[in-house]
């Protein structure tokens, strides 16, 4: 990731649980707090419970939350500590609803650049075509 590093430590995610500000949707939930000012990077913290299954389904949902994070780190402002938390829900959804949670929440935690810009890109449709096209390209590419 090229502008974030990871949270490792409990004490920095306890700390984010404590003063950040929480927000959550039905597969996700995410935690936010200012960091050090000396940080101009985001810290990334991921934590899935068991109750979302087994070390195998842990394990995917941290993958595929650590990689919607990474290829739209552009998106996040910088300075900030960001815990994401998967919620049971999570448990054998697709990469493309992992990443759509993320950018949701990421909004409803007003921490997209898109706030900053009126000019503000669908979250479901960043490349540019028409939604229409891309479904009826997806059910060829299925079929």
């Amino acid at each position: 990731m090229k502008y974030s590093d990871s949270l490792k430590k409990n004490q920095d995610f306890q700390k984010v649980y404590r003063k950040g500000t929480s927000q959550a949707n039905r597969y996700l939930v995410m935690y936010v707090l200012k960091n050090k000012e000396e940080h101009m990077k985001n810290r990334l913290g991921i934590s899935v419970s068991k109750k979302v299954g087994n070390s195998v389904v842990r394990h995917r949902v941290t993958r595929l939350i650590r990689e919607s994070y990474r290829l739209n780190e552009e998106v996040f402002r910088r300075g900030l500590d960001i815990v994401v938390i998967a919620r049971p829900g999570a448990k054998g959804r697709t990469y493309r609803e992992i990443e759509s949670a993320l950018l949701h929440l990421a909004d409803k935690q007003h921490i997209s650049n898109s706030h900053d810009n009126e000019t503000e890109i669908p979250l479901n449709n960043r490349n540019g075509a028409d939604p229409a096209e891309e479904k009826d390209h997806d059910k060829k590419v299925n079929d």
